[in-house]
């Protein structure tokens, strides 16, 4: 019996979020590769400055990547620049488990994070552009949710690593590891049908229409849901066409681009004030302020990515349910509430109090805001900006918000250890407020993208108005749009010559009603 089209879907667009596993284990493995006696002396005896340079170093990789991957998608496709991925990030893999001195580290690591960075900014580009709009919010979750998995993956073997063995095997084996995730996405990824968005933006009009029906009705060309999703996307690239065909111009130039733009900037940046990175790298270092010794920790850290992953598992099942705003803003409020009840334990029980009963609320709260992070901010940071724009920008204006998203975490995981070592504790009340204005920021700003096609979006951001509250623009929801779709009834916007497109293809019209 065949699969349905949406369950498809979702398996092409699980199997794109391969590379995210590599993206969560590199980023968690190097917790428990840092305290590795041997790895010290291999490098040198790194000080806390050129510790911080070895975490972040996979940090600017991925920002250098962003300068060049959303050029990349556009001019090859989806399918080879996630290829290209995994060939960069084997490489660096590769690089840093055969290191022999502290350069070799610093390189390895840029490298995979290039790979990583392209990796975490395509998968949920092609995931979006692939699936139907009610469940186009579980489809680009799924990065969030793959890569829990491999930090859960990261913390275990760390651990095991870390008490099970001794001298280079700790942390060559563990490093190695990074690299099985990305060996099976290289080598199959182009069996993945490619984005229908991206073949229509090249002329390849017939090629898309025959994806669309692969993905959404067994290969039926005819269907109508089909038929009428084609038109949509067709009228929208000649729009494109029309207006521009300078896709950067249009993100800086079009006043409701750049305010897109500006909106997923400030996500990915939001994401690191709620203080995510400095739990997730320095771990160790945190829990030891509280008395807790670095063994204990990386325990506690498996268990933390337990959390993670259910938390992420419960976004996957209710992100169409609930949408994406308002799981945004009170998942910023409650993480800062965590972060101002944390702080306070950590400065009334320092680690010379000894108290254990403070010492676990602490752990707890960690554990708690990890719930809600995974839950609600830290999935969305993806999904929602390459959901915002349009075919012609959405590859370069994804690539943008996602540089963002490296260079602030880069910037947390320098300053990280600088600020312990000159404020200690105080630091943590810097995420303390951030949670709060974060949540305050997007409750102003953040337009709910649930259930819009994709075509649509450009005129929903246009009827919005800057100020989100109290502006009862009408947002449909995403099953209703499908069977408008299944019923023929296509919207466009003015202008787009939609039935000049149709005509050419020679498909059946339809219901066609035009947006302003």
């Amino acid at each position: 019996m065949a699969i349905s089209p949406k369950v498809y879907t979702w398996l092409c667009g699980f199997f794109a979020a391969l590379g995210s596993v590599t993206f969560g284990y590199d980023l968690g493995i190097i917790a428990s590769v840092l305290p590795s006696e041997d790895f010290l002396a291999t490098t040198g005896n790194p000080d806390a400055t050129a510790q911080g340079l070895i975490v972040g170093c996979l940090l600017l990789g991925a920002f250098a990547s962003n300068i060049y991957v959303g050029s990349l998608a556009d001019a090859v496709g989806r399918r080879l620049a996630i290829l290209s991925g995994c060939v960069v990030f084997l490489i660096g893999g590769s690089f840093q488990a055969a290191a022999q001195n502290i350069h070799y580290m610093y390189g390895g690591r840029f490298l995979a994070g290039m790979g990583i960075g392209m990796l975490a900014m395509l998968a949920p580009l092609y995931q979006a552009e692939i699936a139907h709009p009610s469940i186009r919010g579980r489809l680009t979750t799924l990065q969030q949710f793959m890569l829990g998995i491999g930090a859960l993956i990261a913390s275990f073997i760390g651990y095991g690593c870390f008490h099970g063995l001794t001298g280079q095997a700790q942390w060559r084996i563990p490093l190695a590891i990074q690299l099985l995730p990305a060996i099976p996405l290289a080598l199959f990824v182009l069996l993945l049908p490619e984005s229908p968005r991206f073949l229509a933006m090249k002329g390849r009009n017939e090629e898309a229409l025959l994806v669309l029906a692969r993905l959404h009705a067994h290969g039926d060309v005819h269907d109508t849901f089909v038929v009428s999703e084609h038109k949509e996307i067709l009228a929208q690239v000649q729009l494109e066409r029309q207006e521009t065909r300078n896709a950067w111009s249009q993100l800086f130039l079009v006043k409701s681009n750049f305010r897109r733009l500006v909106l997923g900037i400030a996500l990915q940046f939001s994401i690191q004030m709620t203080g995510v990175s400095v739990i997730q790298y320095y771990a160790p270092r945190i829990f030891e302020s509280i008395g807790i010794d670095t063994s204990t920790t990386l325990g506690l850290q498996s268990g933390n990515s337990v959390i993670a992953l259910i938390g992420e598992g419960l976004c996957i099942w209710f992100i169409d349910r609930l949408g994406r705003r308002g799981p945004f803003i009170w998942g910023n409020a409650l993480s800062g509430l965590t972060f101002v009840i944390g702080t306070i334990i950590i400065a009334v029980f320092p680690a010379e109090a000894n108290n254990q009963n403070a010492a676990r609320s602490f752990v707890a709260m960690t554990w708690l805001f990890n719930l809600v992070f995974s839950s609600c901010c830290g999935p969305l940071s993806w999904a929602i900006p390459v959901e915002m724009f349009n075919s012609a920008t959405r590859a370069k204006a994804t690539a943008i918000t996602s540089s963002a998203a490296w260079i602030s975490n880069f910037m947390i995981a320098q300053l990280t250890p600088i600020a312990f070592d000159h404020v200690g504790w105080r630091f943590y009340l810097v995420f303390a407020v951030c949670g709060f204005t974060n949540a305050l920021f997007f409750w102003a700003f953040l337009p709910e993208t649930k259930g819009i096609p994709l075509e649509e979006l450009d005129a929903y951001f246009a009827s919005v108005p800057i100020f989100v509250p109290g502006s009862k623009v009408y947002v449909p929801d995403g099953l209703t749009r499908e069977e408008e779709l299944r019923q023929g009834k296509v919207f466009v916007p003015e202008g787009a010559g939609v039935d000049e497109v149709v005509d050419e293809k020679g498909s059946e019209k339809g219901q066609i009603e035009h947006m302003a």
